[in-house]
């Protein structure tokens, strides 16, 4: 009861800072374009919303931005007993992993996704004790590092996929360049879970708009955002209308 409480006590402050948020032109309050039924993996804070009725042992799982923090992931594998390919370029997630132990299921990739295949430069965050890097531009008093990243038509490609049932991204304000080239290589996805950035003053609520009605006429449509309003939750429910 007292956790069930908590929970409902962080989530209904997390909508309060949305509407606050939006007031001041930094989110938009976009729900659910359809209902279906969900359940939530992964902590308090990195928990994500599917339709676990989709997902079977043998599925294709692709999890961009690992940060230090798997439980989404680890939950999955336990729960459906699929295999998640897991990916970030990053040198400090791909150590902190290596102090983790591992089911087998949770396949590493030291790689990541882009617009385009080659070498991008990664910012880090200004905070030393953050993880997460940018391939946006960001005023840090430490250096960018290069890392190698792809198009998902290429990962695709090198790991012998032809579509990807669930697909989760959190990469830091790369996931705008990602849905467009993902939308025009036609790759079938059939859940994708993304965090949108457009809280950060270089991304704006513009491209998040955008990327939506993107993805509404490739053929998706919204079915959960989290009460932060970051992560969002689409289903493939028709064919490409373009």
């Amino acid at each position: 009861m007292g956790s069930a409480l908590l929970s409902y006590g962080r989530n209904r402050y997390r909508r309060l800072k949305r509407v606050f948020r939006t007031w001041r032109g930094r989110d938009l309050l976009q729900g659910s374009q359809m209902k279906c039924p969900t359940q939530s993996f992964g902590n308090d804070g990195a928990a994500w919303s599917i339709r676990a009725s989709s997902i079977s042992p043998g599925q294709v799982v692709y999890s961009f931005g690992v940060g230090e923090e798997i439980s989404f992931d680890l939950e999955l594998i336990r729960h459906f007993g699929v295999t998640v390919h897991a990916f970030d370029p990053t040198p400090r997630s791909r150590e902190w992993l290596q102090t983790q132990t591992l089911p087998e299921q949770f396949v590493f990739h030291p790689y990541g996704v882009a617009g385009e295949d080659g070498t991008r430069r990664f910012s880090p965050p200004v905070n030393p004790r953050h993880i997460s890097h940018t391939l946006l531009r960001r005023d840090s008093p430490w250096p960018a590092i290069e890392v190698q990243v792809f198009r998902m038509s290429s990962i695709l490609k090198m790991l012998g996929h032809t579509h990807i049932d669930m697909l989760k991204m959190d990469i830091e304000g790369a996931e705008y360049e990602v849905i467009h080239d993902l939308l025009r290589s036609g790759i079938r996805v059939g859940q994708l879970l993304v965090e949108f950035h457009h809280r950060w003053l270089e991304v704006g609520v513009a491209k998040t708009r955008d990327a939506i009605r993107s993805l509404n006429a490739g053929g998706y449509e919204i079915f959960n955002v989290s009460p932060s309003g970051e992560e969002y939750a689409f289903v493939k429910v028709r064919v490409d209308q373009a």
